[in-house]
């Protein structure tokens, strides 16, 4: 299982519920990684996706305390419910929140990360991989958009 997740400095990933700065790199990164794969999203997530809707050309599932329908997704309440869905996926993401992040962290060995060279307000926030000595950065590329030092990076779990 795969994660993908924009940061900043300080490991932050959002604020009130979306990303305070968003690399339009990031997302054409996020939509080419992630067509065609299993998506595993918070519903408070799911609110900041176009139209407040799960993702065309994926495979939704929204994990929620919550007992209510969400047209296009599946509905799950616990990681082992998310996990056992989506065994039979060939890829499969977590995409977030910072709640989902961590409630899948242990099912996950690979996670795509771009590094934003800024520090907005957060309210939630990822784990400082670069700390974790069982994760391991094993590619880099550096971009610049917009003015702002951007980094593509793989981790993978030793």
């Amino acid at each position: 299982m795969e994660a993908i997740v924009a940061v900043y400095n300080d490991w932050g990933i959002g604020s009130d519920g979306t990303q305070p700065i968003v690399v339009p790199e990031d997302r054409k990164r996020f939509a080419e990684l992630t067509r065609g794969a299993t998506l595993i999203v918070g519903s408070k997530t799911l609110l900041d996706f176009p139209g407040s809707a799960p993702l065309k050309g994926r495979r939704n599932i929204v994990m929620t305390r919550q007992e209510h329908e969400i047209e296009g997704a599946e509905i799950v309440h616990t990681p082992e419910e998310a996990a056992a869905l989506c065994a039979d996926s060939e890829r499969v993401f977590v995409v977030g929140g910072a709640t989902v992040y961590m409630a899948m962290f242990p099912y996950v060995d690979r996670i795509y990360v771009t590094k934003i060279d800024a520090t907005p307000r957060s309210d939630a926030y990822f784990p400082n991989l670069d700390s974790l000595p069982d994760w391991k950065l094993v590619s880099s590329e550096p971009l610049v958009s917009g003015g702002l030092q951007c980094e593509f990076c793989v981790y993978e779990k030793d």
